[in-house]
Order: C-alpha cells, then structure tokens, then sequence
C-alpha cells in the first residue's frame, strides 16, 4: 500500500496528500492516513476500520474519503481502490457527464466512463453518487474532483487509475485540435473489445 501510494504521486496522479490507497482484508479495511505526505508515509502509519468506519487499527486519523472507500466495499466485491486527482481525469470530469468512447480500454472499465455528480469530499453525498455512476462499471470520474478505481487486486486497481488517466489525456489532446473531432466507438465495437480483453495476456 505505502509503494502504491507513493507510485500515484511519481506517476503525477496526485499532488502533496490528495488520493488515497485501501485494501480490504476480510471484514477490515487498510486506508491510508490523512495529511501524511506520501514521501514520509510507513507501514507504521496505515489505519485501518470496520465496515462500519470504526477504527481498530493504527493511531492516525483515516483518510477524510473514507466513506467513499466504506461505501464501495459494502456493495462491490472490491478488494482495492485507489483515488487520485489526476490532472486530464479531472478536467474531463469539469467538461462532460461522460467520458467519450475514445479508446477500447474503456471496456476495461466495465464500459463508457461516467462522471459522478459533484459533492463536497468526504460527505456521504460523494460516496452515493459516486455509487450511481460506478454501476456496472470499476471506475469512475468525480466531478472537479478527480478519479475512482477499484478491483480484485491493489495491482488491479492502481492499472486502472492510469489506464483511465490515458484515456482522459488521449481524449483531450484528439479534442484540442482545431477544426477536427475525434471518432468515437460504439457500444457495439466497445462490446468486442471487452470479449477480447477477456482473454488478454497469457494464460497460467
């Protein structure tokens, strides 16, 4: 988790101690500490709760997104999640409701990439709409906020954060060329993709 959480910030995903790393084991939730620049951060330092936000471990206040995280626990089978504030995520969360189909890799995701209506962070509002517009789907963007990925594996998750930061970059460098608009995929061409990436990668 500490690797993870300092990899979001040489990757650019995050600035100072915005984003935050969880891992679930069993019925308690590892979560990165608030305000504790990455650079600093230990072992020593993760917290971790209940499903119900109680603390049992660590000394240091939790993350203050620790609802979104309890939220997406409760009714995903997420073992993971990274958050991040990437910047192309987070300006295509203040530009459209969606992200538009500009690369297969979305079908990595689950499909189109929604934008969860905004909410101060930290309140269980954020974590209900970030809910609604994770339906079927294993990230989403958070309007003028950022980003959410979860998965199987904090490997999982953590490659879909930069797979979704990509294609928010992608999507904004096709749509600043004057005079031309990017082609899209259909929901049809999307489908294939993600038959495909079914059976993407080698085999055990």
């Amino acid at each position: 988790m500490v690797a993870a959480a300092r990899r979001t910030v040489a990757d650019g995903l995050v600035v100072g101690t915005s984003g935050n790393v969880s891992v679930r084991v069993g019925d308690i939730v590892l979560v990165t500490p608030s305000g504790v620049p990455y650079d600093r951060l230990t072992p020593d330092d993760l917290t971790g709760v209940d499903l119900t936000g109680r603390q049992v471990l660590g000394t240091l206040v939790p993350t203050s997104e620790l609802p979104m995280h309890l939220a997406l626990y409760r009714t995903t089978d997420a073992r993971a999640i990274v958050h991040t504030h990437a910047v192309h995520a987070t300006a295509v969360s203040t530009l459209v409701s969606e992200l538009p189909l500009v690369h297969y890799m979305a079908a990595a995701l689950g499909g189109s990439v929604r934008v969860a209506p905004y909410a101060a962070y930290g309140t269980d509002e954020l974590a209900e709409n970030m809910l609604r517009a994770l339906a079927g789907r294993s990230g989403c963007l958070l309007q003028n906020h950022g980003t959410i990925t979860y998965g199987t594996t904090l490997d999982q998750a953590y490659d879909r954060t930069a797979q979704l930061e990509w294609m928010c970059r992608l999507w904004l460098t096709a749509s600043s060329v004057p005079g031309l608009t990017p082609t899209l995929l259909t929901e049809a061409q999307l489908a294939e993709a993600g038959e495909r990436l079914r059976g993407y990668g080698q085999r055990k």
